[in-house]
């Protein structure tokens, strides 16, 4: 069954409007938030993760990025839960360390349907592109709580926030791209002890 989704989320905050392809590949990505420094992370992420995704987002951006980048993260969430299915066959579990200079990121993913983030990154500066780096916590946040993900972000070292984030985003688009992959051991199995992961 083709891996896909589509997603259009509005409120009286935001405009997101996305489509995700877990098998196609980054090759016709198209990234616009408003937010020109969160669209090279979320670049980042699916090149690295060999996803394809489409993602137009209109938001309350006079006021501050923190509506529009929670609302993707709910999207993009949502999209992936629906994307996998009912996950059969996938590795589900995978991990990632990625270096970007001085920086060095772990992120660590379990598909396993419970929403749960533990973030243990000490950024060196209050924001990166304009944005602070609290919201891009909560855009993790979000997006954990709709993809019902299981997801651990560590920021191992790093003396500048546009490295120290460009490293997690990357190491985040590894792990998802290993945890989705079809392992064919599992022969179409779920994996997991219990017969369901939700």
């Amino acid at each position: 069954m083709p891996r896909n989704a589509e997603i259009n989320r509005v409120t009286k905050e935001t405009k997101v409007s996305l489509a995700l392809n877990i098998d196609k590949g980054p090759a016709d990505n198209s990234i616009s938030t408003g937010l020109p420094f969160f669209d090279h992370m979320l670049d980042a992420t699916f090149r690295h993760g060999r996803i394809s995704l489409q993602l137009k987002a209109e938001g309350d951006l006079q006021i501050d990025p923190h509506h529009t980048m929670e609302d993707i993260g709910l999207a993009l969430g949502q999209a992936m839960k629906v994307a996998l299915g009912d996950k059969r066959g996938i590795t589900r579990f995978a991990d990632a360390t990625v270096p970007l200079d001085e920086a060095l990121a772990r992120v660590v993913i379990d598909l396993s349907g419970r929403p749960h983030l533990s973030w243990r990154c000490d950024f060196p500066e209050a924001a990166a592109g304009g944005i602070s780096h609290k919201l891009f916590h909560e855009f993790f946040q979000a997006l954990v709580n709709t993809a019902g993900m299981t997801l651990h972000v560590d920021l191992i070292a790093g003396d500048e926030n546009h490295h120290c984030l460009e490293a997690i985003f990357k190491a985040f688009g590894r792990a998802l791209r290993n945890a989705v992959a079809i392992d064919n051991a599992l022969q179409g199995e779920t994996p997991s002890t219990k017969g369901v992961l939700e």
